[in-house]
């Protein structure tokens, strides 16, 4: 892939919709060009308003475009992980060349042939990650494409998500005037930029706390083998300050952003604020231990589900431990609260990136990740088509050549918006 190729991706979530603007250069990623927008239209991760959300797209986008002097036309798009289903799949088929050499065709059918499964009406193919590559028996390898065999077989985990959901998503980055090029899991994008090899490997919970939802996702022996979404995040934490000090969630949102503190020893009594209340023109005053309370009762009630959740089914004993992000990781105190909760080794994880070492940005930038990497394994392309600059597209028709469907998307992206959109 060519280091001046473009990528961007395209996180919608339920506080904020972020885009990353991204070169390649000798497999190392620069960040060129963000977008971050209050998000409308999203609740708990999923697609409740259309229009609002095409709106925040687009604004998202825009707020790109301008940082870097170039039109985006096609995203690689994150996916969440609600009603999602994990099952083993298998593909079997010939090598296709007279030489009997493994070509990216050959990758491309065997992944192909691993997706043709039945399933019910009400969910539709997200992705397919594969396990291990067979070669004429030979078991474990990684990339075939150059060996030279009669038969080629891939073992995986087929990803299954709501055809609703996905319906809606898609939908909206149609209308948004966007191609999709990619579409990634968002656990696989988190663990993509949070977890090593080793930690995959040993067993890792991988939990992103966001604004609406906490996604909880395990990596064992390399893969991912579990990931639930929790309906609880850190807009509660806002809502219950609302409450708690009578005020707007605006005000509750500043509050938890200037004063909170999600462990309660770090925070001080002697710090006071004003903060305005509702139906009333007076101000009163909270301590940093007031709003601690609130805070750490939340944060902790959201620890303890995790916890349950993982319990339950039987993957609370986890040699790699917690790993966390997200937006509402962000609140000062929040990792030594979960070291307390989990009683385990605990890290946070923030993408190590100018301009984006925040938890929040931890999806967006993972979604170049996987898919990149994802795309040179399977011998396809994720990049956006060369950009033009604002200037130049100023004096230029904007008619484009018509692309044909191979070169728009893999046949998997073809079969996926066959379904919807034909």
């Amino acid at each position: 892939m060519g280091e001046n190729e473009i990528y961007v991706s395209l996180d919608i979530g339920t506080s904020s919709v972020k885009v990353i603007i991204a070169e390649m250069a000798n497999d190392r990623l620069n960040i060129i060009g963000v977008g971050n927008v209050a998000s409308q239209g999203v609740k708990k991760g999923v697609v409740i308003d259309i229009d609002k959300t095409v709106d925040s797209i687009k604004k998202a986008i825009e707020q790109a475009e301008r940082m870097v002097g170039v039109h985006i036309s096609q995203v690689i798009v994150g996916i969440v992980s609600s009603q999602v289903r994990l099952d083993p799949c298998r593909g079997i088929v010939a090598i296709s060349s007279e030489n009997r050499e493994i070509t990216d065709e050959d990758v491309w059918n065997v992944m192909d042939a691993a997706q043709v499964v039945p399933l019910s009406p009400d969910r539709e193919i997200i992705n397919i990650i594969p396990d291990q590559y067979i070669v004429d028996g030979l078991e474990g390898v990684t990339d075939p494409r150059g060996m030279i065999g009669v038969r080629l077989e891939v073992e995986g985990t087929l990803i299954t998500g709501s055809k609703t959901i996905l319906h809606n998503t898609l939908r909206c980055v149609e209308r948004a005037g966007l191609e999709i090029t990619d579409i990634v899991l968002q656990p696989l994008a988190e663990g993509a930029i949070s977890l090593s090899a080793d930690d995959k490997d040993f067993g890792t919970a991988l939990v992103n706390i966001g604004a609406g939802t906490t996604t909880i996702s395990v990596f064992e022996q390399g893969k991912l083998t579990y990931t639930t979404v929790l309906p609880v995040g850190g807009d509660h934490v806002t809502k219950d300050l609302s409450l708690g000090l009578n005020t707007s969630t605006t005000n509750a949102e500043k509050v938890k952003l200037e004063q909170g503190y999600a462990f309660y020893d770090d925070a001080s009594a002697d710090i006071a604020f004003g903060i305005d209340v509702i139906g009333s023109d007076q101000q009163q005053h909270f301590t940093q231990l007031e709003v601690a309370d609130i805070v750490e009762a939340r944060m902790e009630e959201i620890f303890s589900l995790t916890m349950e959740e993982l319990a339950r089914v039987g993957k609370n004993h986890l040699p790699g431990g917690y790993v966390l992000t997200g937006g509402s990781m962000a609140i000062p105190g929040a990792i030594d609260l979960a070291g307390k909760i989990f009683q385990s080794h605990v890290r946070l994880a923030i993408p190590d990136y100018i301009g984006v070492r925040e938890p929040s940005f931890t999806t967006a930038v993972g979604l170049i990740k996987y898919a990149y990497q994802m795309a040179e394994k399977e011998g396809r392309s994720v990049s956006s088509a060369p950009a033009e600059t604002m200037e130049q597209e100023a004096h230029t028709p904007k008619q484009k050549p018509k692309k044909t469907e191979e070169e728009k998307v893999s046949t998997k992206m073809k079969n996926f918006f066959g379904a919807f959109f034909d």
